[in-house]
């Protein structure tokens, strides 16, 4: 299942799964995109309707869902110019590219823990810090979107670890990365371009999520296919500190 996936990065990640020999699952809000994208990928697509900053949406699809999922990229992202709110009274970046991973693991244990050797794969990005534990859906500081992102994407890293260690006795491996750099709409939303091929930013997902040497790697971080020190994964009171605040939302 790939979030996100009607996205440039996304629909690349999907089609490589695909290239692979996987059933994918796109997940997506928009029932008009999600269903063009899932017929251009062709025989073996499913979707699933799922707005990923909202919890009821999530904790709905994952109650309907049958199936062992094998592999779980969490990949849905966006960067707001001006700060909003989901109808569930979250800042629209922590509820889509924080609590929306949080959520979809939530929901989807079940399913992961009837595969054989599940993984998930949360999308990164260098691009991160100045998470702000006290004020993360800024509240009480004046929005700014690309401080909103780098904070999210250092909470995602975090996360990861956290993640990685709770699913861990069932067998489950959590990993994260930064893709490649490419034009799309979130990154001009953040003033960046980029030069890379949907393809070049794909590969280091797809890396997380078929590669069978890192079928035992867990809680790592990877960056232009290789495995990086992360140092916000490595601040122990950090991580720990970020998961006592999430619980308010789980």
């Amino acid at each position: 299942m790939v979030t996100g996936a009607t996205g440039v990065i996304g629909g690349a990640i999907a089609r490589g799964l695909r290239e692979r020999g996987y059933t994918v699952i796109l997940a997506g809000r928009d029932p008009v995109r999600t269903r063009w994208q899932a017929k251009a990928l062709g025989a073996g697509t499913r979707t699933e309707l799922v707005d990923v900053s909202r919890r009821t949406w999530i904790r709905a699809m994952g109650r309907r869902f049958d199936g062992p999922l094998d592999v779980l990229i969490n990949n849905a992202a966006t960067t707001p110019q001006t700060r909003e709110q989901t109808p569930e009274g979250i800042e629209l970046q922590w509820a889509t590219n924080v609590l929306g991973y949080l959520w979809m693991v939530d929901a989807l244990e079940p399913a992961l823990r009837r595969a054989p050797a599940p993984r998930v794969g949360n999308i990164a990005s260098y691009w991160a810090g100045d998470l702000d534990l006290e004020d993360p859906e800024f509240k009480r500081r004046p929005y700014d979107n690309d401080t909103a992102y780098r904070s999210s994407k250092q909470a995602d890293r975090m996360l990861t670890v956290a993640l990685a260690e709770a699913l861990r006795p069932a067998g489950i491996t959590v990993n994260a990365c930064h893709p490649g750099d490419l034009p799309s709409t979130l990154a001009r939303n953040l003033g960046f371009g980029g030069s890379d091929t949907p393809e070049q930013a794909a590969a280091t997902p797809l890396m997380l999520a078929t590669d069978p040497t890192l079928a035992d790697t867990s809680g790592a971080w990877f960056q232009d296919q290789r495995e990086v020190k992360c140092h916000f994964g490595r601040d122990r009171a950090g991580v720990n500190a970020l998961m006592a605040r999430l619980a308010q939302w789980r």
